[in-house]
Formats: structure tokens, sequence, C-alpha cells
């Protein structure tokens, strides 16, 4: 995120909610204090009660950082002309990830599958935005003309988590890359 005036330092709201994704995702929801989110901001750590009352508003922020990030990534990927080239290009940003992908896992699954592991309503906000990314990939199969577009969509997103989780597990950014050559053979074949 930056600010719209050109060299100036973002807010203290906008730093704290980037560093929450950040640490997050590097040190997971539970691991994370505030404090660590304050530090990583720059922000005094009274300062953040200003803004955040309770560790869960970080969290909802966090999430709606991303849900942002997806929206900013379909509009940018529905420039390209055709649905294939869209989920190719998605799948090549997955690669073009992959050594974050071996240290930390995907950014939004790992989020996710943490947040479904408490009984909060957290959990279905970070459903919602998962749910987002799979439509999207839904749409571009059915807009190809597949009537299985649905299942499809999942198929692919299911393939990504799986081989983020894959890529983390063994610490191996090659596994990503052999596995977005075959999603994108895959796509081609269909």
């Amino acid at each position: 995120m930056t600010n719209s005036v050109a060299g100036t330092k973002p807010g203290k709201r906008e730093r704290l909610i980037e560093a929450a994704v950040r640490v997050f995702y590097e040190r997971g929801v539970e691991k994370t204090t505030i404090a660590d989110i304050a530090r990583v901001a720059e922000v005094p750590v009274g300062n953040v009660y200003y803004y955040f009352k309770t560790k869960d508003q970080l969290i909802e922020a966090a999430i709606g950082a991303h849900a942002r990030t997806l929206d900013q990534l379909i509009a940018e990927l529905n420039r390209l002309e055709s649905p294939r080239d869209r989920l190719k290009r998605l799948i090549d940003g997955w690669v073009q990830e992959r050594e974050l992908a071996a240290r930390y896992g995907c950014p939004f699954g790992s989020l996710t599958a943490e947040l479904h592991k408490r009984d909060d309503p957290l959990e279905g906000r970070a459903s919602e935005v998962m749910q987002a990314l799979v439509d999207y990939a839904a749409e571009q199969f059915e807009a190809m003309g597949r009537a299985d577009g649905k299942q499809l969509g999942i198929a692919l997103i299911a393939s990504y988590q799986g081989i983020s989780l894959l890529t983390n597990a063994f610490r191996d950014p090659e596994l990503m890359v052999a596995e977005g050559k075959r999603l994108q053979d895959w796509i081609d074949s269909l």
C-alpha cells in the first residue's frame, strides 16, 4: 500500500494493517502480539489502541487487506483478453511468490486455516475471501465454455493450496514451479 502523496509514509492505521498482514503471515495469528505489529509498523504500542481496540480488529483489518488485494488482482487479470490467459497469469503469480510460499505457505490460505482453528466469527469472513477466489476461477472456466466450471475452479484453488502446503513443508520452491507448469498444461488441455 502506498500513500497517495508521492514520497510520504503511509498513515499509522495503514502501516498497522500492512504490518498485521505481514506478521500474521510470517508468525501466525496466535504467536503474534499487538506489540509485534506495532514494532513492524513503527508505531508506539499505545497508539495501536487508538485505531484497533483488540487483536481481533487487527485480524479483521488484515482479512480486509487480503480482500482488497484480491480485488486488485482480479481487476488486473480482467485486463487480459481471454479467460485462459487470466487463469494462466494467476498461476504465474503464484509461481513468482514461490520463495515466500517455501518459507511461510500461502499468505491467505495459512491465515484462513489458522482462523478455522478458532471458534469465532472471523473464520467466516476469511472463508468469504477464499470463496471469492474460487468463484473467480470458476467464472473463468465457465467463460471457456466449461459447464463444470465450479468444480474446475475448486480443483485449481485446491491444487494451489496443496502445493503451497507442500512447498512450505519441504521448503522447496521448485515444487511450486513444477505444479505451476502442470496446471498451465492442464488449462491448455481443456
